[in-house]
């Protein structure tokens, strides 16, 4: 079963060939911008543009009409209007092509009996033709592994675990460009549209099968197959963490959901009460959604639920501290008092001016002076009380205050400590420099993710925290 499935999904993420229906010179063109990302991308397999009168396109030869392409097509991009795709499916089932991408919108999305029917014909035609379609009205699939960007956007990273389903192609674009920049690493994600024919549960049927795949992220406006996807959701939860982001929670955006990709409503009280009984994390916004896939993705299963809060490295740690302690607390984690031994250790290293011994500790200044930093987190981390260590860490302050060698170094004992506990930073967004991204970068590497935000940063935990401790037969 296993293998099967993935021998039908080789050809969804690992085609060896790809035409694209609707290529063309003018770089304004989806087709020509379809074309010229597997061609950036550096994508090993062939490549026929499909255009009816031009000869040469980017360099390649172009064919009338994927019929007239002389070898095998595995996958085929539907870039045209959608009045003129039947007779494409016709060429593709006389060709063998295995899956077809419909970027063609027009379908049943529009609300309209036409585009309905003429969605009803495509799915006719695949049955007959022996070939699956992804879409309409999506922009596919990001198989980087395959060299395969994100459709027209020059989107390729390195692979990972993390594997995303998503109903809205704007969404999935976003989070791979989030994970480009944050170190979140996909194995493979798709867009999927109207979902015509290959639907949600279908891509979560490969990816619980799928070695590649460890982590999966979902955003979802509807489900066709409610029953089939949440007793398979509900299972594979129990061994591959899922994360759903669901659009559609009020009447209007469930309104709006219909009109984007056709969905239909299902209340949201069901909805929540129906993926937590499954112990799936449901998510409310991108930005949390980006979060959590980080989060699991650095760290291995975690029950505790005691943090340990550092601020003030640089100074101004009283408020942060406070703000600190309600972010957690708010999301049901801890921030237990340290020990008495703790509590001496500190107050022998740090300055009783500005600084304040209890957790959240607030270091009064002096994060930048090595010795101090490095003493305050060995005590910190062997601490009994404290599960994991949360280092409020302005970036761009602490440039401006200890430089950026003192920082990097900073940045190194917090990784040395990272193999010993837990550990995450919160920085806030500052200027969008190369500087910051590759200090993020060593240490997400590392295993450190990084939040903009203390608030994001206790929600992400908590939601992992809950995952592991629900299928765990903690409370």
């Amino acid at each position: 079963m296993n293998q099967e499935k993935l021998r039908q999904f080789e050809p969804v993420f690992f085609p060896k060939s790809i035409a694209v229906v609707g290529a063309s010179p003018n770089p304004l063109k989806f087709g020509n911008r379809y074309l010229e990302a597997l061609i950036h991308a550096g994508f090993k397999g062939k490549l026929y543009p499909i255009h009816p009168s031009d000869g040469e396109i980017s360099g390649l030869k172009a064919y009338p009409t994927v019929r007239d392409i002389p070898d095998p097509v595995d996958y085929v991009i539907v870039c045209i209007p959608a009045q003129h795709v039947l007779g494409v499916l016709d060429d593709c089932a006389a060709r063998g092509v295995k899956v077809v991408q419909f970027f063609t919108a027009g379908f049943s999305e529009t609300g309209e009996e036409q585009g309905r029917q003429l969605e009803r014909e495509v799915v006719k035609k695949a049955r007959e033709g022996g070939f699956r379609v992804i879409g309409p009205n999506c922009i596919g699939v990001y198989s980087p592994t395959n060299l395969m960007p994100y459709g027209p956007m020059p989107l390729l990273g390195k692979a990972g675990v993390v594997g995303f389903i998503s109903q809205s192609g704007g969404h999935a674009g976003r989070i791979i460009d989030i994970g480009l920049r944050r170190g979140i690493y996909f194995s493979k994600a798709v867009s999927f549209g109207n979902g015509a024919d290959l639907d949600s549960v279908d891509y979560l049927e490969y990816f619980a099968v799928d070695p590649e795949t460890q982590i999966i992220g979902a955003y979802l406006e509807g489900v066709r197959q409610g029953r089939r996807f949440f007793q398979l959701a509900k299972e594979l939860s129990k061994t591959k963490p899922i994360i759903i982001w669901k659009g559609g929670k009020t009447e209007v955006g469930a309104e709006a959901a219909a009109s984007h990709t056709g969905s239909l409503a299902i209340p949201d009280t069901i909805w929540s009460a129906v993926l937590k009984q499954a112990g799936i994390i449901r998510v409310d916004s991108l930005e949390e959604l980006a979060d959590t896939l980080l989060t699991f993705q650095h760290f291995t299963p975690f029950l505790g639920q005691n943090v340990a809060i550092i601020a003030g490295l640089a100074g101004g740690g009283g408020g942060e501290s406070v703000s600190s302690t309600d972010a957690c607390a708010s999301v049901g984690l801890s921030v237990p008092p340290f020990t008495d031994e703790s509590r001496s250790k500190l107050k022998a290293i740090l300055p009783p001016a500005g600084s304040i011994l209890r957790n959240p500790l607030d270091m009064g200044g002096v994060g930048g002076i090595l010795e101090i930093l490095e003493k305050t987190m060995e005590i910190v981390v062997a601490d009994p009380r404290i599960d994991l260590v949360i280092v409020n860490e302005n970036m761009d302050e602490l440039v401006m205050w200890v430089g950026r060698e003192t920082l990097e170094t900073m940045n190194d004992i917090f990784i040395r400590f990272r193999r010993i506990k837990p550990l995450v930073i919160v920085s806030p967004p500052g200027f969008p420099n190369a500087d910051r991204l590759t200090l993020e970068k060593k240490l997400s590497d590392a295993q450190i993710p990084v939040y903009p935000s203390l608030d994001r940063a206790a929600k992400a935990i908590a939601n992992m925290n809950w995952y592991y401790r629900f299928h765990r037969g903690h409370p």
